[in-house]
């Protein structure tokens, strides 16, 4: 019997064994606990892989100081995806201008200014400032869970506006980083493949906007910066990226003043889990009864 890859399929799949919660928005839902139970087991599994790598553990909300998203120059490449928030801050007057218009269905919004703070657009972002100055002689290595905006709304289940990234940022030398990406690939495929998934490694390129962006993913995609890690969720034909692996030069490194011990600009590399997307995977693959599921990869979630 074939299977249906379509985006409807998965989400009323998804939706009927309560794994997921519409909440009326495209892109934004609630999690059911065999879901989370599964996210976590997936996130401990990458944890006894990357235990001997001994990085340290950061943790940081899903806002991030909007002077960090100006200075990452995201602005010129993603404007499209970047979310800033805005609060009231009027008078009593305006506060009644405001609450009479949202009760009578009118324009609100000109009643709010930008904050001081944005939401997360990549997880590794927030830790960048925390690099500046001189780094030790190995270099640094963190670990993160964070949760991540997108503003790119799909009735596509795995197109989410609002998701969690497991995410290593290696810190260093172009020797120390470089190869430390390409050993995390091999690992990321080693590690969805044990799990029975249909995972490949690709090329990719970033989404970048306009004419311009067209360009930036090309030189890209030709400098091999970008990996990524697929399986097919919703299509056969474009599998889903479930992981991304990043080598991105000395871009953060200048915007940030990170050198390394020697005095040169340090270069940097990420990558990424996309949690909710594997469990999806997970689901699409095996079925929506995790009891029902291969026994090897239930010997390494449940172990």
């Amino acid at each position: 019997m074939s299977i249906d890859f379509s985006p409807e399929a998965l989400t009323d799949d998804l939706v009927a064994a309560g794994h997921i919660i519409p909440v009326g928005v495209q892109g934004i839902f609630g999690r059911g606990p065999v879901f989370e139970d599964v996210l976590r087991r997936f996130d401990d599994y990458v944890s006894r892989i990357a235990a001997d790598d001994h990085a340290t553990r950061m943790s940081f909300p899903p806002c991030l100081d909007r002077k960090v998203l100006e200075r990452s120059e995201y602005l010129d490449s993603f404007p499209q995806l970047a979310g800033t928030i805005f609060s009231f801050s009027g008078t009593e007057a305006q506060h009644k201008e405001l609450v009479e218009n949202v009760h009578e269905g009118r324009p609100w919004t000109h009643l709010q200014t930008m904050t001081a703070v944005c939401l997360t657009p990549a997880a590794c972002y927030p830790v960048y400032p925390s690099f500046s100055g001189t780094l030790p002689e190995e270099g640094k290595l963190v670990d993160m869970q964070n949760w991540v905006f997108r503003n790119e709304p799909s009735p596509e289940p795995t197109r989410m506006q609002s998701f969690r990234v497991r995410e290593f940022v290696r810190v260093g030398t172009p020797d120390m980083v470089v190869p430390w990406r390409d050993l995390w690939l091999q690992r990321g495929l080693t590690i969805l493949q044990s799990l029975g998934l249909p995972a490949r490694a690709e090329v990719a390129s970033d989404p970048f906007f306009g004419r311009g962006g067209r360009m930036l993913a090309a030189n890209q995609r030709e400098q091999q910066l970008k990996f990524e890690v697929v399986v097919p969720v919703i299509s056969e034909q474009k599998p889903t990226a479930v992981c991304s692996f990043n080598y991105h030069q000395d871009h953060f490194g200048q915007l940030f003043d990170i050198h390394t011990a020697n005095g040169d600009v340090a270069h940097t590399a990420c990558l990424g889990f996309g949690l909710e997307r594997i469990v999806m995977a997970l689901f699409k693959t095996h079925g929506m009864d995790p009891a029902t599921w291969p026994q090897a990869t239930r010997d390494i979630l449940w172990s």
